[in-house]
């Protein structure tokens, strides 16, 4: 308790608590401008973190961000019919339908408590679950941790997207990205190709914000003409009456323990996290048939949990080194960019950076439902920010913070390589996500093998007679299995 109360007290500190207003303001904004996306924004900041002495600060900013964007989402959603961010697309089912009939403000403001509510809860669980499940890790061995990631690595191909195939193929284009370089065991190049850059690998930052930035940008750019119906924004019924919070309180806490849920699992994502809790709200509803018109329920169910992801997806990002979602694995980036060693580990070498995190983590979502209710009126404004000013500016921001990280153009032909790399990987239907975490993962999981190698004299046999192991493993072929056999079944 002594080290979260230090992080409180870091927290509201001036500098810190101005980074941390900053990051939810812009992580706000971010997400009420269709086409930005927080993943975008994060990446993009990544670069302007190498200037803080203190790793805390950093994420405080970024984690900001993350809380800011999910939630922004909603105004969008509510007044375009298009969702700021993919968290909010079940938000737009009965969001806008309720903002046409005349109660925009109704609308929003029942996003904006059950965003709250959904991060606070979220929150809880982040605390309670993080350290234990850190301390258990802590007494894995090499070939432990190599199972563990190839867990994961089998988790996110499995639930990405519709198709098994694409993300499998995903997971492996990224785990392939991540071989050029010195081989760890070695010592030696390998796929270097000829360039002295590449004895590094390819680094991260302009990776992240090739396919999260520029692939984003090509995709507005091919869409500037495309315009939405604006629904005026009225604030009435903006603040909840305490009526209205006993009604919706079972939605509430089922929503966001179906988010906190979702967003523990690696790859998933906020997306999933409201579709599920949206059909388990029409599914237990005693007015389903509202559902899609305008209903309390469905705003309630999407907003809750999408935001309750937050938190959970932290809880495998600080307690295992594993990303729980794509701003996650950026997340993850930002540690080892800083110095840092995500996993059970960062509990016990810097243990400040986790419970800044965790305070981070609450405070921002205070912060996040008094800035927008405060200022909604003047949020909706964004949404007619012309794209054509918008995308050349983030081009720059992108070629900079690619080029700031070793002052080389090298990295700036990489950002904008992984950029093309990204946008015709999404134009065939393959998702990015598991990319992005095979490619951080691989080097963890290839680590951890070679040192398993090491200890037991070249033998390959630990990683199934330890039992741990064995059931990393195991769930692992369980998760290739079951969705080959429940196609077959079915078909």
């Amino acid at each position: 308790m002594t080290d979260f109360a230090a992080a409180f007290e870091h927290l509201l500190t001036p500098w810190p608590m101005c980074l941390m207003l900053i990051g939810v303001v812009l992580g706000v904004m971010v997400g009420a401008i269709p086409g930005l996306t927080g993943a975008m924004l994060i990446a993009l900041t990544l670069p302007l973190t190498y200037t803080m002495s203190d790793p805390a600060d950093a994420m405080i900013l970024l984690v900001s961000m993350y809380v800011g964007s999910i939630s922004g989402g909603l105004i969008s959603a509510t007044l375009l019919r298009m969702p700021g961010t993919p968290a909010s697309i079940m938000t737009t089912l009965d969001g806008h339908p309720m903002a046409a009939n005349g109660k925009p403000g109704r609308a929003l403001g029942l996003g904006v408590a059950a965003s709250f509510v959904g991060g606070s809860i979220s929150w809880l669980f982040l605390v309670l679950l993080s350290k234990p499940i850190a301390n258990l890790s802590t007494h894995l061995g090499p070939f432990d941790f190599f199972s563990l990631t190839f867990m994961a690595l089998m988790l996110i191909a499995s639930v990405s997207g519709n198709s098994l195939t694409r993300g499998t193929l995903s997971g492996l284009l990224g785990v392939m990205a991540s071989l050029p370089g010195v081989h760890p065991a070695t010592g030696d190049p390998r796929m270097t190709l000829g360039f002295r850059e590449l004895d590094a690998g390819f680094q991260l930052l302009p990776v992240l914000i090739g396919l999260f930035a520029v692939g984003q940008l090509v995709r507005e750019v091919l869409r500037l003409d495309d315009h939405a119906e604006v629904t005026q924004y009225d604030s009435g019924g903006l603040l909840l009456s305490v009526r209205d919070w006993t009604t919706h309180a079972f939605n509430l806490v089922r929503s966001s323990l179906i988010g906190v849920w979702v967003g523990i699992l690696p790859g998933v994502g906020a997306n999933i996290g409201s579709i599920l809790a949206y059909s388990a709200a029409k599914a237990m509803s005693k007015t389903p048939e509202r559902f899609g018109e305008g209903s309390e329920e469905g705003i309630i169910a999407s907003e809750a949990a999408n935001n309750a992801t937050v938190g959970g997806a932290l809880i495998p990002l600080v307690a295992l080194g594993i990303p729980g979602s794509v701003i996650d694995a950026i997340l993850l980036g930002a540690l080892v960019l800083h110095g840092l060693t995500p996993g059970p580990l960062l509990f016990r070498d810097n243990p400040e950076v986790v419970y800044t995190i965790m305070a981070a983590t609450l405070v921002a979502n205070f912060a996040m439902a008094g800035f927008m209710l405060a200022s909604i009126r003047y949020l909706t404004k964004l949404m007619n920010a012309p794209r054509a000013y918008l995308v050349p500016v983030i081009l720059v921001c992108c070629v900079v913070g690619s080029y700031a990280q070793n002052n080389r153009m090298f990295d700036v032909w990489v950002m904008l390589a992984f950029g093309a790399f990204g946008f015709a990987l999404e134009s065939i239907k393959i998702p990015l996500a598991p990319f992005v975490i095979g490619f951080i993962l691989a080097p963890i999981a290839e680590e951890n093998l070679g040192a398993g190698l090491q200890a037991s004299g070249g033998s390959y046999l630990p990683i199934l007679t330890s039992p741990i192991s064995l059931v990393f493993c195991l769930f692992a072929a369980g998760l290739l299995i079951w969705p080959i056999f429940r196609r077959v079944r079915n078909s």
